[in-house]
């Protein structure tokens, strides 16, 4: 049978992990076993930027940083419950990538 990985990010976890518990209520409902969410690193973007706009002054930096979270799902590639996560709503910050494999 063939296995469905669920890849999904997004910069705010609590959406996040509002679709992984949508996909695992599906998974449970429709019967399939699945693996997940398992979470991964979570990617740091660090911007480091000057204070002052005309460079007088003290240098002195405001450091932003973007946080990046994502979670990995692995299920049975079952046509019912593939069917139903397509119709989840899903957020505009989060990004959702479905890869079937063998």
């Amino acid at each position: 049978m063939q296995k469905a990985r669920i890849k999904l990010s997004s910069v705010d976890h609590q959406k996040l992990d509002e679709v992984c518990k949508q996909i695992a209520g599906i998974a449970e409902r429709v019967g399939v076993k699945m693996s997940g969410p398992i979470p991964l690193p979570t990617r740091r973007i660090k911007i480091p930027v000057r204070k002052s706009p005309d460079g007088e002054g003290t240098a002195t930096f405001d450091r932003w940083e973007l946080r990046v979270h994502k979670r990995l799902i692995d299920m049975q590639a079952d046509e019912r419950a593939l069917r139903q996560i397509m119709r989840v709503q899903v957020p505009e910050e989060v990004a959702i990538e479905i890869e079937l494999k063998t």
